[in-house]
Formats: structure tokens, C-alpha cells, sequence
């Protein structure tokens, strides 16, 4: 991410891999104050074993950009709510040239983007595959247990 003040929308990310037993790594890197070391994170990031990576950033955005300019992995953009509701830093991550494409999620989607990571990671291993298949099965069960609350609400004109 590219501070600390990220990490509350991160959480939801860092809480589901670790929920799917997914290993992971969390940073704080600036593609402005600490180009060099995001440049050596991103070059080194598949020698340690990563396979995806999950670059958030807000305002001006650059992070992910810097993060897919230095490595062939593929990355995923979380634009972070900041100046102009997060519009700013969606189309500085969605925006990118020719070459050096980031799969962006929605403002704040930290748990889309580690959903995306983790289907990426399923394709070659079936634990994981297991995990993510069983975590989709419960999503479903949220908006039943929903309708279930809701039945229960009572208005004079409602109908259900």
C-alpha cells in the first residue's frame, strides 16, 4: 500500500487471504518518497515466491503502475478513497499504457481485490480452489439470512 494510513481498507484483504490460509506479504511503499524501494520489492517479488500482487494507493495513484512497470506478475490496483471520492486515484490506476496492464477493482475494494488474487492462485492449486469454492458457497447464505431478517420487518403497506 502506499502508506499506512491504507491499512483499514486493506484489512478486509489481509483478513480474507489469511481467512483462505492464502500467505501473503504487506508493505507500505511509495511510488513518490520510495521509488527505489518499490522498483527492488517489485523485481524481487517472484524470486520470494509471490504470484500476485495487490498494489492500493490513493490520490495521484501511482503505486500500481510503478509496481506492474517492474515485474511480469500480475497486479491488481485498489484505489483508495481520498480527494475526489477515490475518482482520482480509479482513473490514475485504470489508465495505464500500452504493455503494462493493472486489473483495477472498485474505490476501497480491497476484498474484490483479494477474491481476484486468490482465483488467479486457484487455477494451479486445488486447496486453494477448495477454500475459494467453499468461501463462495457462503455468500449466498448472507442474503438468504438477509430476506430471512427482513421477512421479519413489518410496515403497514408492505407486501411480503
Amino acid at each position: 500500500m502506499g502508506s499506512t494510513s491504507d491499512l483499514p481498507v486493506m484489512e478486509k484483504a489481509c483478513k480474507l487471504l489469511n481467512d483462505l490460509k492464502v500467505p501473503f506479504e504487506v508493505n507500505a511503499l511509495s511510488a513518490h518518497r520510495t521509488p527505489d524501494a518499490v522498483e527492488a520489492f517489485a523485481k524481487g517479488a517472484k524470486a520470494r515466491g509471490v504470484k500476485v500482487i495487490i498494489a492500493a494507493a490513493g490520490m495521484a495513484a501511482a503505486l500500481p503502475g510503478v509496481v506492474a512497470a517492474s515485474t511480469t506478475l500480475p497486479v491488481i490496483g485498489v484505489p483508495i478513497k481520498g480527494m475526489l471520492d477515490g475518482l482520482d486515484a480509479l482513473l490514475s490506476i485504470v489508465q495505464m499504457p500500452p504493455g503494462i496492464p493493472v486489473a483495477t477493482v472498485g474505490v476501497n475494494a480491497a476484498m474484490n481485490a483479494a477474491i481476484l488474487a486468490v482465483q488467479m492462485l486457484a487455477l494451479t492449486d486445488d486447496n486453494v480452489a477448495q477454500r475459494l469454492a467453499e468461501y463462495k458457497a457462503t455468500l449466498g447464505q448472507k442474503i438468504t439470512k438477509a430476506n430471512e431478517e427482513l421477512a421479519e420487518v413489518k410496515y403497514e403497506f408492505k407486501t411480503n
